[in-house]
């Protein structure tokens, strides 16, 4: 008899439940894990991008009140729009000696960092007149940027207070 059904080698029905039983349990166990670490991948990101946002008003608002930079009277020396900080402004260079200031643009971004929360370029801005805990832009400068996510943070804070 047996050589009419040689034993054929592979594995037995049994042997490849076991094993894709076994992966399952593992990949299950790993799906949580991974979906956790590109969230805080995202955040990492979104902290990063907030900053450097910040960063660029922060040095327009310094030239401003330098007066290197000219702005309008009501915008408290914040820029206008994100595209201000993109484009740059003229920088008056003063030369000793000479009554005409020498100009330069200032470039305070190369581009618009996307929200990795929404995977756009649609941030929340806050203008200086509007109230601290509005959600509508006034339009009148930008004063601070938050993300438009609803979400709550790995650490339990809302994403907006960033």
């Amino acid at each position: 008899m047996s050589k009419l059904f040689p034993r054929a080698k592979g594995f037995t029905l049994t042997e490849m439940l076991v094993t894709l039983t076994i992966l399952a349990i593992l990949a299950a166990a790993v799906m949580p894990l991974a979906k956790t670490a590109i969230r805080r991948e995202r955040e990492i990101e979104l902290k990063r991008n907030l900053r450097i946002i910040r960063e660029a008003i922060d040095a327009y608002k310094k030239l401003a009140d330098e007066k290197k930079i000219d702005v309008e009277e009501d915008t408290e020396g914040y820029p206008p729009d994100l595209e201000t900080l993109v484009e740059g402004v003229e920088l008056k260079i003063e030369e000793e000696g000479e009554e005409d200031s020498d100009t330069k643009i200032m470039k305070f971004l190369r581009r618009i960092p996307i929200d990795p929360m929404i995977k756009s370029h649609e941030w929340g801005l806050r203008s200086y007149q509007d109230e601290p805990d509005s959600d509508v832009w006034g339009g009148e400068n930008i004063y601070d940027i938050y993300t438009r996510n609803p979400g709550t943070a790995l650490d339990g804070t809302k994403y907006r207070e960033w």
